[in-house]
């Protein structure tokens, strides 16, 4: 463990002093990453209106890298996290070191299999040649240049398993900025900088994410373990961390199904669904953050049998985040030309936005169960629950009632999401009160 850490305070300061004190720097970077996002389509989309299409057509490939690294560093940080509970140090730190590994191994292969299969992929998804061209360009810089996104993922859940959420935060928004002030340098080529147009974003991209990487690594660099160690450490990281990934995968699959079945009502309705997720994104920092947070906390407990203190992890969580829910659900119900109005001035795209992100905002509040709750069983090494509220959430509820909706007209379809939100948190529920029945309430709860 590095000087300054001890991930023994998840064990004995109170939760509400640890979430204090972990929480608001992942939630800075998170803002940061979500303004990141919105500055960069808004250069991008002055560049081109081709170029915005590109960056959507993309996306998708984008979500799988993302929930590999991501995943993968989850694992790791829980695994870790127990290491560290249970006193032995020098096993978290193998952890972090085939991590590490793990990671170069990922990004090589997903940089070969993206780069072979790019123009494959934008062909199913987008027609006019120039923006599948721009898709192409885009997507290979990004894919192949992503070691940065696989490597300061794991650099990050190694320092925020030892309780240093600092380090991370300055890392992600530093590669952030780096990204903003870069792209219209690079797109429109300015101060000596040759105009790249849509390479350039992907260039810049690529820049915040090494940038990032190189600042959580000097820290964050461990020394792998001896090669026979490797099956072990693997099998469990990827144990822990393969709900994560499934989860993150699945956006891919439920937002490519979605715009498949708005094509045949008018662009603009995907053009609001996007919007949505731009929105949505602001909104659901704190759910994002205190996911993220009350993993090593949770594991760290669990691994200790204090399950008084996983519990009450869960509920203090779960119940900032509800707060924050009803916020988002206001401003859903009370403003929702004007949120569209910070992106479009398409007054269908207002008229069907009105209608989505009042019934969208609905689902909110429960959202905060469907959310917390595979979190919670991953925490703990349950996958399987984990799995079942994840598949249960966005492909066994949200895609078929998304579908069935769609039947009855437009306005109909958004009803798939408050719909799939309380049905999984139901779920959740059920399941976690099993979970703390099985643990018994008498001795330790």
């Amino acid at each position: 463990m590095r000087k300054g850490t001890d991930p023994s305070f998840y064990g004995t300061e109170s939760i509400g002093k640890v979430l204090l004190k972990i929480a608001p720097p992942v939630m800075l970077a998170l803002l940061i990453q979500a303004l990141y996002n919105i500055v960069d389509s808004f250069f991008v989309g002055k560049y081109s209106e081709h170029g915005l299409t590109a960056l959507s057509v993309v996306y998708p490939i984008q979500l799988i890298a993302i929930a590999l690294a991501v995943g993968t560093g989850v694992g790791v940080n829980t695994l870790m996290a127990r290491f560290y509970a249970e006193k032995h140090e020098d096993s978290a730190n193998e952890t972090a070191g085939c991590g590490f590994v793990i990671s170069l191994i990922m990004w090589t292969v997903f940089a070969l299999v993206s780069f072979l299969s790019m123009r494959f992929f934008i062909n199913l998804s987008a027609s006019d040649p120039l923006a599948v061209e721009y898709a192409v360009t885009y997507g290979n810089i990004v894919c192949v240049g992503s070691i940065g996104l696989f490597t300061e993922s794991i650099f990050t859940k190694v320092h925020q398993a030892e309780g240093n959420m600092t380090l991370p935060m300055i890392a992600q928004i530093t590669g952030a900025v780096c990204n903003i002030v870069l792209d219209p340098i690079m797109i429109f080529g300015m101060f000596g900088c040759p105009k790249m147009g849509i390479a350039g974003a992907a260039v810049a991209t690529v820049c915040g994410q090494v940038l990032a990487a190189v600042i959580t690594g000097i820290k964050g660099l461990r020394r792998p373990p001896a090669p026979y160690k490797f099956l072990f450490y693997t099998k469990s990281i990827f144990i822990l961390g393969y709900p994560s990934i499934l989860m993150q995968s699945l956006y891919t699959v439920y937002i490519m199904a979605l715009n498949m079945i708005l094509m045949h009502f008018c662009d603009e309705a995907v053009t609001v669904l996007g919007l949505y997720y731009k929105i949505q994104s602001f909104f659901f920092i704190p759910l994002t953050g205190l996911q993220t947070c009350m993993v090593p906390i949770i594991s760290y407990n669990y691994a200790m049998e204090n399950y008084t203190r996983v519990r009450r992890t869960l509920k203090i969580a779960a119940g900032i985040t509800a707060a924050f829910m009803i916020i988002g659900t206001a401003c859903f119900e009370l403003i929702p030309v004007q949120l569209l109005g910070i992106f479009s001035n398409s007054e269908k795209v207002f008229e069907i936005g009105r209608v989505a992100l009042r019934i969208i905002g609905i689902s909110f509040v429960p959202a905060t169960f469907s959310l917390m709750m595979p979190i919670f069983f991953q925490a703990i090494g349950k996958a399987a629950p984990s799995v079942l509220l994840t598949l249960s959430r966005q492909i066994f509820c949200l895609i078929p009632i998304f579908y069935a909706m769609s039947f009855i007209g437009l306005n109909y379809t958004w009803i798939a999401f408050p719909a799939a939100e309380i049905i999984t948190g139901s779920i959740g529920i059920a399941l976690y009160l099993k979970q703390i029945h099985a643990w018994g309430c008498g001795k330790k709860c």
